[in-house]
């Protein structure tokens, strides 16, 4: 069995090439569909999308890389040479070490962030709704989660870690001197909008508004924060009452374009804005960052304040890569076993087939026995000799052939198998009375 990963993050790709690839959570059950369709064979897929990834995990009895890149290439309206200059692609233990690291938080912008754990584990339960999970998958996902768990309360990977939020909150009071001074505004109510809007909220600032496509759900939201909720139609006429707005949406075209800013800074008097775009897509278009007054940060522009403290974090990072190879040593240990043409697994079916085929030629026996008159009992010893004979001939046959070195090896190896490990004579016979 053959697994591997095709992917593009935060390293690879920049923030718009990733827009062309996202998916949100409800668009991810067609989206295995399709590629199910598009690999044309059996095969296995999980697709994880957040805001700093994309990367569709198979595994089959061969890598089908080609067809699965052509899928996604077609997805963001690429050509695969045109998506392969930003995407990896990693095989077997390298594509199980990865999907380790991102569980983990070793692969993400905050180092040690928790969030993808939970991003990971619904991408999974997706996979598996939808049928496309398979053992092999499960099995590496559920490791990961494993390992995951363990880094997290084995080391101290998450201590000096920065969110993006409170990143966020930070850039923001190097502009403004206090933020109690400040309106904000959130535009969207999910995860993302409620981590920030608790960062915000704690510095106390004047007003929080949250706008957002369903009201009900913004006004659950804003409840929270005894804050007030707009719907998104309002912003036009709202947006330049708000020093600060951070906008995460799952919508796949920018809500806030550039004449909107533009008219918010004239009714403003050009007083500054901060702005931040934490979603993927872009919420708010890119132009937006070219006019004078307005302070524009989009998840790739937090980067450099959500590494702070990485020097302090690589003993955790040293720790935390062994718990991850011990881990991905422990997968494919497993997943070889599985391997036809290396494991155990055809052995074990052999031999599951061969006491299969004992039995019946032994109960077909017995059955005649008794056809020809013979007595329950006398047909019971018969079945339990024959049995016993064909267990146990193999073994006797090898204690009686090779030299002494070999026939001593059979006895150890007969002893452990049949004696429960009880030392053999050098005969082959058992001294225990």
């Amino acid at each position: 069995m053959a697994v591997w990963a095709l992917g593009i993050n935060h390293q690879t790709a920049p923030l718009d090439v990733r827009g062309r690839f996202a998916f949100a959570l409800d668009q991810l059950p067609e989206a295995l569909r399709q590629v199910r369709a598009a690999l044309r064979r059996p095969a296995e897929a999980t697709l994880l999308s957040t805001c700093n990834r994309t990367e569709l995990y198979c595994a089959a009895d061969e890598p089908l890389v080609e067809p699965a890149a052509r899928w996604l290439a077609d997805v963001g309206g690429l050509s695969p040479d045109g998506l392969l200059r930003h995407a990896y692609v990693l095989q077997d233990d390298a594509a199980a070490r990865h999907a380790f690291r991102v569980a983990a938080g070793l692969d993400s912008m905050v180092l040690g962030e928790p969030q993808i754990l939970g991003q990971l584990k619904d991408a999974v339960r997706v996979a598996d709704e939808v049928g496309t999970l398979g053992t092999t998958l499960h099995q590496m996902f559920q490791r990961s989660f494993a390992v995951a768990k363990q880094v997290r309360t084995s080391t101290d990977i998450g201590a000096h870690s920065i969110s993006m939020a409170a990143a966020a909150v930070r850039l923001c009071s190097q502009l403004f001197e206090d933020l109690r001074d400040i309106r904000v505004l959130f535009v969207g109510a999910g995860e993302m909008i409620e981590l920030t809007a608790t960062h915000f909220a704690a510095r106390q600032p004047r007003a929080i508004a949250i706008a957002n496509r369903t009201l009900e759900r913004g006004e659950k939201l804003a409840a929270r924060f005894g804050a007030e909720a707009l719907r998104l139609a309002d912003l036009p006429a709202r947006l330049h009452e708000f020093d600060a707005v951070v906008s995460c949406t799952a919508s796949t075209l920018p809500i806030i374009g550039l004449g909107l800013v533009e008219s918010a800074l004239k009714r403003r008097r050009h007083r500054p804005m901060f702005m931040v775009d934490l979603a993927v897509p872009r919420d708010i278009e890119a132009e937006v960052k070219g006019l004078d007054d307005v302070y524009l940060y989009t998840v790739d522009d937090l980067a450099a304040v959500v590494q702070a403290g990485k020097d302090q974090r690589q003993a955790a990072v040293t720790q935390a890569e062994a718990i991850i190879d011990a881990g991905v040593q422990s997968f494919m240990h497993w997943l070889r076993q599985r391997d036809p043409a290396h494991g155990v697994v055809p052995l074990i079916r052999d031999l599951h087939a061969q006491a299969q085929a004992w039995q019946e030629a032994e109960l077909a026996r017995a059955r005649r026995l008794l056809d020809k008159g013979a007595s329950p009992d006398e047909a019971l010893q018969a079945l339990a000799r024959g049995l016993t004979h064909k267990l146990l001939h193999g073994a006797l046959a090898e204690l009686h052939s090779g030299d002494e070195a070999a026939r001593q090896h059979t006895a150890e190896m007969v002893a452990r198998l049949f004696l429960r490990g009880r030392r053999p004579h050098s005969s082959g016979v058992d001294r225990t009375p």
